[in-house]
């Protein structure tokens, strides 16, 4: 767990959090339903594309900082250079693995960390525990809310932005989640799974400089803090 964060971890009052969970743990079951042969399907191409093992495991933080295991379907080899370094995504992917990962196909184990109350459907995605901790105050505020399965930075450009990009678009969600943004997200999500992946400029520029102001924000504080210690 990231020190500091636990407090701060719940956005929602409790019985609106507890509703909310019922509905998203209700989803995630008959999702788990319905993508049942699409899983099974999944599996098989996985198995004739990469061969075993079908699952790709990796330890991410989610709400509060705490630890859970990140469960998706394998879409890469375990390609190696001879310094013994991964070889980049596109190089370790198969044709098959490649159309895997534009349907989002790999996600569907993801289900289960929803039913289990680790994930959401619409949220920040989730990362290891060394990046969030290297955010400094603003990992702390991206784990006030729980992962998700899709969230602002994937609609809004995903794989063809920067780090900071996606960083902006994730505090700019946090700051201004509502039902109805998340909504709008999982309209959006379902919109790139048909139309390919957009970028949409105004969004972007409104989550830096929302980013901006947040940091200069947490800088005078810490500068004030520094100055009020004895």
């Amino acid at each position: 767990m990231i020190a500091g964060i636990e407090k701060n971890a719940e956005l929602q009052s409790p019985r609106s959090a507890l509703n909310v969970r019922i509905m998203q743990r209700t989803a995630a079951l008959l999702a788990l339903l319905v993508f049942a042969l699409p899983a099974m399907m999944t599996a098989a191409l996985i198995w004739f594309s990469l061969g075993r093992p079908l699952l790709f495991r990796q330890v991410r933080s989610g709400l509060g900082g705490r630890s859970f295991t990140l469960v998706k379907f394998r879409t890469m080899h375990d390609i190696r250079d001879i310094n013994g370094q991964l070889l980049p995504d596109v190089e370790r992917e198969t044709a098959l693995t490649r159309l895997i990962r534009a349907v989002r196909f790999d996600e569907i184990p993801q289900f289960l960390a929803i039913l289990a109350g680790e994930m959401d459907f619409v949220g920040p995605r989730p990362l290891q525990p060394a990046t969030m901790a290297a955010f400094g105050p603003l990992g702390m505020v991206r784990c006030r809310v729980r992962p998700g399965l899709t969230g602002w930075a994937q609609v809004n450009g995903n794989t063809r932005l920067s780090d900071t990009e996606k960083l902006a678009l994730d505090i700019w969600y946090i700051d201004h989640r509502s039902i109805a943004l998340d909504a709008r997200i999982l309209l959006l999500t379902a919109a790139t799974l048909v139309r390919g992946e957009r970028t949409r400029a105004n969004h972007i520029a409104a989550a830096l400089a929302h980013l901006r102001a947040r940091s200069d924000g947490v800088a005078a504080g810490d500068r004030l803090a520094r100055r009020a210690a004895p």
